[in-house]
């Protein structure tokens, strides 16, 4: 049994069928069609999505750069309402409103037991898969799969906040301005009076941006190639920009840190040339995040002794370090304070149908965010 409609009727249901967004291989332009949702078994919950944020990480799916599993059910940035739980589910009620998360913690694993959730290594996915209407499984995005009517998770991904934000605007911590805005503060420490330097100001770039401004940072410095960009990280709360395409990015971050170099930069990037910028625009002892993702064939090459003699850390940032049951409520309700302008990652909002161009447009830099509302 499952509990449906409200927290308290219960009775079966057949799966159910709605319309999603599907990546059949790779290259190819996606496909919205016919998707089945099945109930909610133990441990599971099904979400009707209002608001999914186009992410990068969607078009890697596609391009088949992730796994080459597929059919892929593409969207994982969203938010919605709980509509269905598994009988087993104690800690959910239908009708609360959530923003799904990809890294569902399981309090079990050698991270978990250890007190740092945060790196669970051993998260929740939905036991049963979703299908195309001739019975084939599809491969959900980051487990979620939310560019879909509706969607099956585990009742872990989904993570309760306050009902009166905007989904559009809460379903953005899912992954981008979540992974960020972690890198910065969760993962490079960054507090009042530092100085960040944040390579890199797309959706993930500018939530670092955005959380090194919130928490105090003195000086935040934005880099990129593209004057638009760097319009946009001045909104979020830069106070410096160089213009990559002009300006040497090691050389413009000392000068705006008094020729010392910054006590954190971000990589928001995920390429050895940018990263060994970030490693030599550092301050001594200062703090290099890695949240720009790599492909499998990239690699680093460092003087070994300038690794040991610039001292400090060099640290990888998952999905912002964030614990989704902390974070997220806590963001929301900073944004609702007016404390942070999420909304300003919002460019465009789309239909279902909408979501192959929305990846032209990210492609060509166009656009911060498209969110697909539905």
């Amino acid at each position: 049994m499952i509990t449906y409609g409200s927290p308290r009727s219960r009775r079966s249901l057949l799966a159910t069928e709605v319309r999603g967004v599907v990546a059949t291989g790779a290259g190819r332009p996606v496909e919205t069609t016919t998707v089945r949702v099945p109930d909610p078994g133990s441990g599971e919950a099904l979400v009707r999505v209002q608001a999914c944020g186009v992410c990068h990480t969607d078009l890697h799916y596609r391009e088949g750069g992730v796994s080459t599993d597929f059919p892929f059910l593409l969207g994982h940035e969203a938010a919605g309402v709980v509509e269905a739980v598994g009988s087993d589910v104690t800690d959910l009620d239908v009708g609360d409103f959530v923003v799904l998360n990809w890294r569902a913690v399981c309090g079990r694993c050698r991270a978990c037991l250890r007190g740092r959730p945060q790196y669970c290594f051993d998260t929740h996915n939905a036991a049963q898969p979703m299908t195309l209407a001739d019975g084939t499984p599809l491969s959900p995005a980051l487990g979620i799969g939310a560019f879909a009517e509706r969607t099956l998770v585990h009742s872990g991904q989904c993570t309760r906040v306050d009902p009166s934000a905007s989904p559009v605007v809460a379903g953005l911590l899912g992954c981008g301005v979540m992974a960020g805005f972690g890198a910065a503060v969760n993962t490079g420490g960054v507090g009042p009076g530092d100085s960040v330097a944040v390579i890199g100001c797309g959706g993930v770039g500018d939530g670092a941006v955005l959380g090194a401004a919130a928490v105090g940072a003195r000086r935040v410095i934005a880099v990129d190639k593209d004057p638009r960009k760097l319009e946009w990280a001045r909104e979020f709360g830069a106070t410096h920009t160089v213009n990559a395409a002009e300006t040497d990015t090691v050389e413009g971050i000392r000068a705006a840190t008094g020729g010392v170099g910054a006590d954190v930069v971000v990589e928001a990037v995920g390429s050895p040339n940018t990263y060994e910028q970030a490693f030599y625009a550092r301050d001594l002892a200062g703090t290099v995040v890695l949240v720009g993702v790599p492909t499998p064939d990239m690699r680093l090459d460092l003087p070994f002794l300038d690794v040991f003699a610039r001292g400090g850390a060099l640290k990888s940032s998952w999905y912002g370090d964030c614990l989704p049951s902390r974070d997220f409520p806590a963001l929301v309700e900073m944004s609702l304070q007016g404390r942070l302008p999420l909304e300003k990652f919002v460019t465009e909002r789309i239909g279902l149908d909408e979501v192959e161009q929305a990846f032209d447009r990210m492609s060509r830099g166009e656009v911060l965010r498209s969110v697909v509302v539905l």
